[in-house]
């Protein structure tokens, strides 16, 4: 049985509490002790993930402050620049943040991402106060909070270690569930602000967060640990990057996440600009649309394994097409009630697709190692080569569906640059979803072979 040790710290490194053996698997240890650290670990980890996740949609909220009232004489383009460069700073973020964990340490590294955090949130309060400041200083403030979003990918790395694979599953979906909620939290902060104080007190969202993030730091220091048998995989991660089912479920999850986040952000801007909502009518539901689609997450995996993770998300893809068509028809109406509706429905259609998509990868790998198997392969190595790959390929989605809310808010951006409306931009995406419906469909259902049974049971293939 393998012995943890919480007090063990690695030869070069003084500081910081590290665990020197760590074999999750073996259930004697799990049981004994193996349980009660990971789990410590994980409730650390997904608050300083909200925490977070929180910082970096800040600016979603922040934008709706804004207004003419305030001073700020933004135009709407501007106000999308900024979540768009927030956005993109996240996601370009994620595949660095995920190889940090093994270099520095879980617990370590939890600390640096977190505090560095306190630095655009501070600075927010402030210049929110100065709408005489020069617009390129928001955009670096805003590109700042970006770092937020890396924190997705780091905590997620760390968590993976820690938990044996009968309930990674589990615990990574709780760890996702509660950083995707943040989006909705800061949106909850603004409305109370606004409600409470009126739009003219904009500086208080960023000055709420502030004490959070020092909690999360004393948390993170008082209760979590570095793993020194933790281990960068980048040579899966290449590997995996040369497969083209990797490209094809980036594409996929481009359309799941990506619009997740690029809603979620634009949400509020676009209350305000198509339908000239008020800073707190825009607020009193832009929370709505993130907390349903963060919630219903687990829901879309366990329909993808029941149904299959591919049949789950063509489906999905169409019915995402189809909502998009009536959030066109409510803007070329001019109808606030349906495209409220609708668009609701949207964001309760990407948390099902983000379960459903994540769920095909292990499936389709687990189909590469029997047909490997059926080549000559020995069980054993199949197995353990294609789950490797697998492993790496789900963080690297994760990193380049982010990139899909950058597209999204730029494509906002120039609708209303160039028509005033966000018409053509949910045009834009109505096609993209029906591209989406095709590559399901004569990749994964039309067509299986021995290495795309996808539609069946979303299980990885064990020894």
């Amino acid at each position: 049985m393998s012995v943890a040790s919480e007090t063990v710290k690695p030869p070069g490194d003084p500081k910081g509490r590290w665990i020197a053996d760590w074999d999750p698997e073996d259930r004697g240890f799990w049981r004994e002790r193996g349980s009660r650290i990971a789990h410590r670990n994980l409730w650390s980890s997904i608050f300083a993930e909200h925490v977070g996740f929180s910082v970096w949609s800040l600016w979603s909220v922040l934008v709706l402050f804004m207004t003419p009232e305030t001073g700020f004489s933004f135009s709407a383009e501007q106000k999308f620049l900024l979540i768009s460069v927030v956005s993109f700073v996240g996601a370009v973020l994620r595949v660095p943040y995920t190889l940090a964990v093994p270099r520095f340490g879980g617990r370590n590294w939890t600390l640096i991402s977190v505090g560095v955090l306190l630095v655009p949130t501070a600075l927010a309060v402030v210049l929110v106060q100065r709408p005489d400041t020069p617009f390129w200083v928001f955009l670096v403030l805003a590109a700042t909070a970006g770092l937020g979003g890396g924190n997705f990918s780091s905590s997620m790395a760390n968590i993976n270690f820690y938990f044996p694979e009968r309930k990674k599953g589990w615990a990574l979906g709780l760890n996702a569930g509660g950083g995707n909620i943040g989006v909705a939290t800061v949106q909850l902060v603004g409305l109370a602000v606004i409600a409470a104080f009126t739009v003219d007190a904009g500086h208080l969202v960023p000055l709420f967060y502030v004490p959070f993030l020092l909690l999360a730091l004393w948390v993170a220091w008082r209760h979590m640990d570095n793993l020194s048998g933790a281990r960068a995989d980048v040579g899966a991660q290449i590997a995996a990057t040369r497969d083209r089912d990797f490209w094809i479920m980036a594409l996929l999850y481009v359309g799941t996440f990506g619009s997740f986040i690029g809603f979620g952000f634009a949400f509020g801007l676009l209350l305000q600009n198509q339908f000239d909502r008020t800073p707190l009518e825009a607020a009193a539901v832009t929370f709505i649309g993130p907390a349903l689609g963060s919630l219903i997450r687990p829901v879309g995996g366990w329909l993808a394994d029941r149904f299959g993770g591919a049949r789950v998300t063509l489906w999905n893809f169409v019915a995402m097409a189809a909502g998009t068509g009536l959030v066109v028809h409510a803007v070329a109406q001019g109808s606030l009630t349906l495209f409220v509706l609708s668009f609701g429905a949207l964001f309760v259609l990407t948390g099902l697709g983000n379960g459903s998509t994540y769920k095909m990868i292990p499936t389709i790998y687990a189909a590469k190692a029997e047909d490997l198997i059926s080549r000559g392969t020995p069980r054993d190595q199949a197995v353990a080569d294609t789950k490797r790959i697998a492993s790496s390929m789900l963080g690297l989605i994760g990193a380049v569906g982010a990139f899909g809310g950058v597209a999204i808010n730029l494509v906002f951006r120039e609708a209303f640059r160039s028509t005033g409306s966000a018409t053509p931009a949910f045009a834009a995406f109505l096609c993209f979803y029906v591209v989406c419906v095709a590559v399901t469909y004569f990749v994964y259902l039309r067509t299986p072979t021995a290495t795309r049974p996808v539609d069946k049971a979303a299980e990885p293939a064990t020894p």
